[in-house]
């Protein structure tokens, strides 16, 4: 079986994992530290604080930048819920701007409309490892006074003209899920240029301790441990190596399906390093199946494929319950009925990326 995602654990996982239990400091310490250094050395930022998992980076990046009640923040409606539920533990409103329909990121026009007084900043999801439009965004957010979140959750090492996704804004996060690009089994980043967001971050992070046993605000237990650390250090060692094997796999499998009618692989946006978190292709109308037809008929060929995402965040029954629904999302809305993701990760090898084509060449 051709599995959607098959994270690649090894010797150097193994052999961190058995110095740190052998330390017998298996919670937030120096491993950590290493980690955080490493990670920010590879972004080229000057701050990083390692945290829980990825939505606990984009909260604890929220709650750093002060985002409170009545406040409005502008995210995208397609993508994974986190993305907004981070504006929501804030007491604040998500706003939804429509995306771009070849990118599936935010589109800045449609982010510049829905700016009012009430808007203090973006969250810009750089959807399935593709960047997003950064030099608009980062425009967008210094001509209107906006605060601006990059969330890397899927893009480790993408890079926007040269520079890695997370090191544009005011905060990047990231999550070490075990299926995304490398992994600390669960896990997440705040990374930054400001050191005053850095300690913040710290504070919310670690029980709001700004020295031991001394509580200077209201924090949380959102620490990384040094066991998942110790995967991360090694995972980063070879995350350029698995992100090369990504992209060259999804590059066999957009000249077969450039061929094939009725399928449109991912675009690949000029100037942008796309790392192929998720392959995603759509099903047009003119394909001979539908989505889940296919689906089924790539499962019984060992082909193990997935939807991100079927649904757009404003139709989950949390936001149209609590109002958030709205319309004006209409490539957001096309791009939920027609994606579905096909495996490219490192495990995928030639062979099974001619039998996919092969069973897609309908």
């Amino acid at each position: 079986m051709v599995h959607i995602a098959n994270p690649i654990i090894g010797e150097e996982e193994l052999e961190g994992i058995k110095e740190v239990l052998d330390s017998g400091m298996l919670a937030q310490g120096e491993v950590v530290d290493k980690f955080e250094q490493e990670f920010i050395d590879y972004l080229g930022v000057d701050h990083g604080k390692a945290v829980a998992n990825g939505t606990a980076a984009l909260d604890v990046a929220l709650k750093a930048l002060g985002v409170g009640e009545g406040d409005k923040v502008i995210t995208s409606p397609f993508s994974f819920i986190a993305s907004s539920n981070c504006i929501l533990f804030q007491g604040a409103e998500p706003v939804f701007a429509d995306v771009k329909k070849d990118t599936f990121n935010l589109d800045p026009d449609k982010v510049q409309e829905k700016i009012d007084d009430e808007v203090e900043g973006i969250v810009v999801v750089h959807l399935f490892g593709q960047p997003a439009d950064m030099d608009a965004f980062v425009d967008i957010a210094e001509d209107n006074d906006l605060f601006l979140v990059e969330d890397c959750a899927q893009a480790h090492g993408a890079e926007y003209d040269g520079k890695k996704v997370g090191s544009f804004g005011d905060v990047g996060t990231f999550s070490f899920y075990p299926t995304k690009n490398m992994t600390t089994g669960e896990g997440g980043m705040v990374v930054t240029e400001e050191e005053e967001l850095a300690e913040k971050s710290d504070l919310v992070r670690d029980h709001g301790q700004s020295e031991k046993y001394s509580h200077t605000e209201l924090g949380y237990n959102l620490r990384m441990t040094n066991l998942a650390a110790a995967i991360g250090r090694a995972q980063l060692e070879r995350l350029d190596e698995w992100n090369d094997k990504r992209i060259r796999n999804a590059e066999m499998l957009s000249s077969g399906i450039e061929k094939i009618d009725g399928l449109t692989p991912p675009a690949v946006a000029d100037g942008c390093e796309h790392v192929f978190h998720q392959y995603v292709l759509k099903v047009e109308e003119d394909y001979p199946l539908g989505r889940e037809d296919i689906r089924d008929r790539l499962h019984e060929n060992d082909v193990g494929t997935a939807v991100h995402y079927p649904k757009i965040i404003p139709e989950q029954p949390l936001y149209k319950e609590n109002g958030f629904s709205g319309d004006g999302y209409n490539n957001a809305e096309k791009c939920a009925e027609k994606v579905f993701s096909l495996p490219v990760h490192p495990k995928v090898s030639e062979e099974d990326i001619e039998k996919m084509l092969k069973v897609l060449d309908i």
